[in-house]
């Protein structure tokens, strides 16, 4: 069995994406999936290049394309957040309050990725969606954390973070595999066969 890290960012519709399509893609290989919620904005700061998103042509496109490959997909709620890009560290830091040591599970990943992309484009950082959302994780949420502010869960954004720039990352989703890095939703028959040796 191989351990994979999947580093993600909710704030991206292609990590979503490669969430929902990682079931079928590695369907009969041997794996453990770790998913680890990062911060995008840092990884581009580090590599000197400006969000796609934050570019109005390629923004554009990234609603344009994301939304033609969710019908491809079947993904018939897919609904981009009028407001995209938004800042993704607040539904981060409530996915790692269910969190011990950086790693989210399947559920709470979802919970977050539904709530960013499912909404039919609604603001994921309306404080009343957010009040719904934790509710919605209040069954994972840790006992030691007392709020999203803790410094427990800042640090663990940063140690994912700082981990996934160590791999070499400049951008998500991306999946790390015996150490090497595959980057993109176009990634993953790679990362299938990576798997399957």
């Amino acid at each position: 069995m191989k351990n994979v890290t999947f580093y993600l960012d909710f704030v991206s519709p292609y990590a979503y994406l490669a969430f929902h399509a990682l079931p079928q893609a590695l369907e009969g290989c041997s794996y453990r999936m770790e998913y680890r919620p990062i911060v995008l904005g840092a990884v581009f700061k580090a590599n000197a290049v400006p969000s796609p998103a934050q570019q109005p042509a390629k923004r554009d496109w990234i609603r344009r394309h994301t939304t033609w490959l969710a019908e491809q997909a079947g993904l018939t709620s897919f609904a981009p957040a009028v407001n995209h890009p938004f800042s993704s560290i607040p539904l981060s830091r409530m996915a790692l309050a269910c969190s011990e040591d950086g790693a989210i599970n399947r559920y709470v990943a979802n919970a977050v990725f539904a709530h960013c992309w499912e909404a039919g484009g609604a603001d994921p950082l309306d404080l009343q969606r957010l009040e719904a959302l934790r509710a919605v994780l209040h069954k994972q949420w840790q006992p030691t954390i007392q709020s999203v502010d803790d410094e427990a869960i800042k640090q663990r954004l940063r140690a994912n973070t700082d981990a996934a720039l160590a791999t070499g990352l400049f951008g998500v989703p991306s999946f790390v595999v015996d150490g090497e890095l595959l980057w993109g939703l176009d990634a993953l028959p790679m990362l299938r066969a990576r798997l399957l040796g």
